[in-house]
């Protein structure tokens, strides 16, 4: 049976079925039929404007970020699919904070709504630091759908790396 990391920690029920759909090269046509459209947020100054907006209408009295981009460095392999950095500096007499956001590549290539859960999760760790209950509800207060969207991003994610090309749909 094919190793499956991205889908560690889930029953066996579910691993074995995407497994045969894997062995069966199905999982890229499923995932297709359920997200056929990419989105069209390429440069990192439209990631930036769609994180902003996103930020701006569910959390708009966070402090404001710094810089969101795409990373070619993120490592998927460490679970990785984005970052939230904190930087804090004293400036004169007041402390400043920069809060950055970086996205892996690989969801340059991706439907909007695993963009979304992304970014959705990233900010979340602005009120957030850790993966806790309240964590978790903040991203379903962003994204009502969080949770099923994080287990088709790790089918993606699967599903890229067993085919060993990107996932482009139309």
């Amino acid at each position: 049976m094919t190793h499956l990391k991205y889908l560690a920690g889930y029953s066996a029920q579910i691993t074995d079925r995407v497994a045969e759909l894997v062995a069966e090269n199905r999982l890229g046509g499923v995932l297709l039929q359920k997200y056929p459209k990419a989105h069209d947020i390429r440069t990192d100054k439209a990631l930036y404007d769609f994180t902003v907006t996103l930020k701006n209408e569910f959390m708009r009295t966070t402090q404001p970020l710094s810089r969101v981009a795409y990373d070619g460095k993120i490592s998927l392999v460490n679970n990785a699919l984005g970052m939230h950095t904190f930087v804090s500096r004293v400036q004169g007499g007041r402390l400043k904070a920069k809060h950055e956001i970086r996205i892996a590549s690989v969801f340059r290539d991706a439907p909007r709504e695993f963009l979304n859960m992304i970014v959705v999760h990233e900010l979340a760790h602005l009120k957030e630091k850790e993966h806790n209950r309240a964590f978790y509800q903040l991203c379903e207060y962003m994204e009502p759908a969080y949770r099923q969207l994080e287990f088709d991003t790790r089918l993606f994610l699967t599903h890229v790396e067993m085919a060993g090309s990107p996932y482009l749909p139309a």
